[in-house]
């Protein structure tokens, strides 16, 4: 998850920093499940085939409606013809609703959004570990999803305070977790019908140094969920690759591609933080994306669209209007950036500092984002199906 640590262990490396929630706490029910699964003790081993794929939860119009056509439709891998997908991470409501929060931030952004993302751990908990909660499956009857799904099991509801144990890369290739853990949640989307964007942890580059395994385990693991899904037929997955986009990984995101073969979007995080890293360097838009753009162009693939899979900038306390006109440049400089046929803005504070509220719920910043909004760029047909 981009930017959702503190400044020290793992953000630190690459600039990022917390992203910060409100405190919840997990049930006695929630607590046990999880503990046995860090033990092995097989809670999901127990679990009947009804639990792991409760048809009566998936909608039955998921994967429904006439297919978009025309010199704008999109692909077969949900890449927009004529411009971009427009989308948001957006933490859920103080009531437990993600439903809730999403509409209301596109009242405020005044649009509806194409795609929306959200992060899920391996815990299996109706909480975070259920791919495809009923809030999704309800925001993805005329949006598009994407599902960030990392392998680890989160301490706190909706990674409150960002510590977790890691399954571990190595384990997830050999296979350990494919009945207890993989298989239910692949039985889910495939049940789910709909097609739907699905980033194996994402910005894998700074995984590294958090224990998950090496360039070359992540590898093996994302080849294995990759051919796990096909083995169960579950064939609406579009595949997302995402790291950090920090130059200073180079290295460690060459090593990190599992190739074309496996992918069909490649993704990246960066941000304008400005004053959040007690620089003095502010970067628009453009200059904040395009040198790991080019990069990933470059080194990665040069066949793959890309996503910013997350972006926003900082305030500029000194110059509000600064970060309104960072968002209305956008539709402009992307088209600098011709392969970025995605933009999910990241909508949640990375610390209590007000330099860090990387939000456009109000202000500036909220004047700048409904304004990019409107162009004819960010409006594309979303499919049903």
């Amino acid at each position: 998850m981009t930017g959702r640590h503190r400044v020290s262990g793992r953000s630190a490396s690459r600039g990022v920093t917390d992203r910060g929630t409100v405190k919840r706490a997990y049930t006695a029910v929630v607590l046990v499940a999880v503990a046995a699964l860090i033990a092995g003790l097989g809670v999901w081993a127990g679990r009947s085939e009804e639990a792991e794929v409760p048809g009566d939860a998936l909608p039955d119009n998921a994967a429904s409606g006439r297919v978009p056509t025309g010199p704008c439709a999109p692909s077969d891998t949900l890449v927009p013809a004529c411009g971009a997908w427009w989308g948001a991470y957006v933490p859920y409501a103080a009531n437990g609703s993600l439903k809730d929060a999403v509409l209301g931030f596109e009242k405020r952004i005044g649009r509806k959004l194409d795609l929306v993302y959200n992060y899920h751990d391996m815990s299996g908990t109706e909480l975070d570990g259920q791919l495809l909660t009923p809030d999704e499956q309800e925001l993805g009857r005329d949006r598009l999803l994407m599902l960030a799904w990392e392998s680890t099991v989160w301490t706190e509801p909706h990674h409150e305070n960002w510590t977790e144990t890691q399954l571990g890369w190595k384990n997830i290739a050999s296979g350990k977790y494919d009945e207890e853990i993989l298989d239910p949640q692949i039985r889910r989307i495939k049940a789910y019908g709909k097609r739907v964007f699905v980033s194996f942890d994402q910005e894998t580059d700074a995984r590294i140094k958090e224990g998950a395994g090496t360039p070359e385990e992540f590898v093996a693991a994302y080849r294995h969920l990759h051919d796990r899904f096909r083995e169960l037929g579950a064939d609406n997955v579009v595949w997302v690759w995402t790291v950090s986009g920090y130059l200073g990984s180079a290295d460690d995101m060459k090593a990190l591609y599992p190739g074309d073969e496996y992918v069909d979007w490649i993704a990246m995080d960066q941000y304008n933080y400005y004053r959040c890293h007690n620089t003095t360097d502010w970067k628009d838009f453009l200059r904040s994306q395009q040198p790991s753009y080019e990069w990933l162009r470059e080194n990665i693939s040069d066949v793959k669209p890309v996503m910013l899979a997350e972006f926003a900038t900082a305030p500029d306390a000194e110059n509000p209007v600064r970060q309104r006109d960072w968002y209305t440049r956008i539709p402009a400089d992307v088209k600098k950036l011709p392969e970025v046929r995605a933009l999910v803005h990241w909508n949640r504070p990375t610390s209590d500092k007000a330099a860090c509220d990387l939000t456009v719920n109000d202000g500036p910043g909220l004047d700048g984002y409904r304004e990019a909004g409107k162009n004819g760029y960010f409006h594309q047909p979303v499919p049903p199906r």
